[in-house]
C-alpha cells in the first residue's frame, strides 16, 4: 500500500509503501530548520526496507495470546472460577500489550536514532546532523525529523513531523478492542456469578463476533 504524508509546513515530503511490518519503499524530501533553501533527498529501498517494530510486536503478542488460548482452550477442564480468572486475567494483558504497541510508540533517544539499523539503510545517507524516525499512532504512520545543533556543548534538536493513514490498521486495532471487550465482558461475569456456591465455570458462556 502507497501512501503520501505532508508536514503542515510542507517541510517534510515522503511517499511511502508500507508492506506487512515493514516500509518496503520511501521517497523522502526534507528541509532542515538550518537549511530552509537546501532540501535533503533520501529513500529506503526494497533491498534494505525499514522494520516497523510495533507492528511486529504487536504480531506477536497476539500470537502468544493465541497460543495461550490453545493451551489453556476448551479441552481444559476448570474446577474453580479462580482458574478462569487467572486464564482470562493473563490473556487481557497480551491483549492489552498487543493493542498499546500500536497505539503508543516506545520513545527513543536521538543516540538510538542516530545508530539505529534503519538509518543505516537510507539511500543516500542523511548528513550528520539530521535523523529521522518512522512510528505509529493508531492508525497513523507518523515520520518524523530531527536536526540535532550543539550549543554550548549541549545537544539540542528541533524536529518537524509528517503523518499519513493507515487504513488496515483501523479494523486491526477495532478487533484488538473487540477482544479486550470480549475478555472482560467474561471475566466480570464469572466474578459475579463466582459468589453462588452452585456455581460452576462450565455453566458461564459469554456471545462471541467474528474478526
Amino acid at each position: 500500500m502507497s501512501t503520501a504524508a505532508h508536514s503542515t509546513q510542507d517541510q517534510v515530503k515522503c511517499v511511502v509503501t508500507v508492506t506487512g511490518d515493514t516500509i518496503s519503499q520511501a521517497d523522502i524530501n526534507m528541509k532542515a530548520a538550518k537549511h530552509q533553501n537546501q532540501v535533503h533527498r533520501t529513500s529506503v529501498t526494497p533491498d534494505a526496507p525499514w522494520r516497523i517494530q510495533q507492528i511486529q510486536d504487536a504480531g506477536n503478542f497476539l500470537q502468544l495470546a493465541i497460543k495461550f488460548l490453545q493451551g489453556n482452550g476448551a479441552s481444559n477442564s476448570f474446577r474453580t472460577s479462580s482458574e478462569v480468572l487467572n486464564v482470562l486475567g493473563q490473556l487481557i494483558k497480551l491483549l492489552q500489550k498487543g493493542r498499546s504497541s500500536l497505539l503508543i510508540p516506545r520513545k527513543k533517544t536521538i543516540d538510538e536514532l542516530m545508530s539505529s539499523r534503519n538509518m543505516k539503510s537510507l539511500t543516500p545517507p542523511l548528513p550528520g546532523d539530521i535523523a529521522v524516525s518512522f512510528y505509529l499512532q493508531a492508525h497513523k504512520l507518523v515520520l518524523a525529523v530531527y536536526h540535532l545543533s550543539n550549543s554550548a556543548g549541549t545537544m539540542k534538536f528541533e524536529s518537524v513531523q509528517a503523518e499519513c493513514a493507515v487504513p488496515w490498521l483501523s479494523p486491526v486495532l477495532v478487533c484488538f478492542t473487540t477482544a479486550l471487550h470480549l475478555a472482560h465482558q467474561l471475566r466480570d461475569k464469572i466474578s459475579v456469578f463466582s459468589q453462588f456456591k452452585d456455581f460452576t465455570p462450565d455453566s458461564c458462556s459469554v456471545s462471541t463476533i467474528s474478526c
